[in-house]
């Protein structure tokens, strides 16, 4: 996002760094467009937080029961294998726990977004959720790094997770060859994925921390993973007697549909075509309205039905979870109607499509970076578009 530095009231194209990747379609905005932005943007979310009530106190306690109620109804099912379709049963309602445990209410309270409740088991300091990863690790990667530096190179760790080339300005290497394989291994062990990646082990690579550092701040980490594993894989199977294995099996079945659902929202929300990513001079000393359009441009949404969005934490409205992580997720279809119509008067893109049609674009973009830039372009006999400046990423070497 390239801005002059002069103060003139003169229109500046605003672009990814790549210039060979500039954003296609945007107007132009001048210094008081953007300064009028943020500040639209700004009176939108202290709306939002000075209407917050019982309604929403309402919805997050009823979710929270009804996430309860399935996951009390899915362990009692596999008491029953055989009985198939009711351990089936059992399989899925404790897969919907599990979803909406990580996503509407795991991943918005560790957000704080019921924070303003002084409900101690909906506080974003104390919650766990339901997750290999301890809880205060992925809020430091996730609430903090990546929500500050949202798709800024070399700075976002949330970009290729450190393991797949997403995104044209990723410096290839060739062990990105197997960018399809690894996406693929990813989306059935995702949890296992975030927790690797929560564990911040590259900065040892890049002399960032000490060993005696990422020790410390992954001290929970080792329990944390024992508990999970204790609890799915030995304590209630173990309770079902005789029926230990189609249980243990009934519980892995449903981590992995929650692994594969987390994966493919979280994807679209941040990779399909079209979402910007920037150098982290672009986005130095931003200004207010400049930071809510990073979190624009770099974002998608995904469309579907009220259940579809619950079931996606409402993590479908990224766009409007970038803008306002603090905002309770429930608000963000209301909120998403004030957005569009700012992005039709300043004339910028809202990227938002169904499912199919994001997932689409994210398995191109994996598959098209798993090789060199430009080598689909010369494998049709075209001219390949000008490379990028490529940047390492933290914790892997240079090509």
């Amino acid at each position: 996002m390239s801005i002059a530095s002069n103060h003139d009231n003169a229109p500046r194209p605003l672009v990814s760094d790549s210039g060979a990747r500039a954003t296609v379609g945007l107007e132009y905005m001048t210094y008081e467009d953007l300064e009028d932005f943020g500040k639209q943007l700004d009176e939108i979310r202290q709306r939002m937080l000075d209407s917050l009530g019982q309604e929403d106190a309402d919805y997050i306690r009823g979710i929270v029961k009804a996430q309860s109620t399935l996951e009390t109804v899915g362990r009692a099912l596999m008491f029953l294998p055989f009985i198939p379709p009711a351990w089936l049963a059992g399989v899925a309602a404790l897969s919907v726990s599990k979803i909406l445990d990580n996503m509407e209410i795991g991943h918005n309270v560790m957000h704080g977004q019921y924070d303003w409740m002084n409900d101690p088991q909906l506080n974003s300091k104390m919650y766990e959720w339901d997750n290999v990863s301890p809880s205060a690790n992925w809020q430091y990667t996730h609430n903090y790094i990546h929500h500050t530096y949202t798709n800024i190179r070399g700075l976002d760790r949330d970009i290729g997770y450190g393991l797949l080339r997403i995104d044209p300005d990723q410096k290839w290497h060739p062990a990105y060859l197997g960018n399809p394989l690894y996406a693929v291994v990813l989306m059935f062990v995702f949890q296992w994925g975030v927790l690797v990646h929560d564990l911040d082990l590259d900065r040892l690579q890049t002399g960032e921390a000490t060993w005696a550092e990422v020790k410390e701040r992954n001290s929970g980490t080792l329990r944390k993973v024992r508990r999970q594993l204790l609890k799915d894989y030995v304590l209630f199977p173990a309770l079902t007697g005789p029926f230990f294995a189609s249980t243990m099996a009934g519980n892995a079945t449903a981590n992995v549909a929650r692994n594969v659902w987390a994966f493919a929202i979280i994807f679209c929300g941040h990779f399909p075509a079209d979402v910007e990513s920037f150098s982290e001079e672009s986005a130095e000393n931003e200004s207010r309205g400049q930071w809510y359009l990073r979190q624009l441009l770099g974002s998608a949404n995904i469309t579907g039905s009220k259940l579809f969005h619950i079931m996606s934490g409402n993590l479908s409205y990224q766009i409007e979870h970038h803008l306002f992580p603090d905002i309770p997720s429930r608000r963000y279809p209301e909120i998403a109607d004030e957005v569009r119509a700012l992005c039709e008067r300043y004339d910028l893109r809202y990227n938002t499509g169904p499912l199919p049609r994001q997932l689409g674009s994210v398995a191109k973009k994996i598959v098209k970076y798993a090789l060199p830039n430009g080598f689909w372009d010369r494998l049709r006999g075209g001219t390949p578009e000008p490379a990028p400046v490529a940047y390492d990423e933290p914790g892997r070497a240079a090509a």
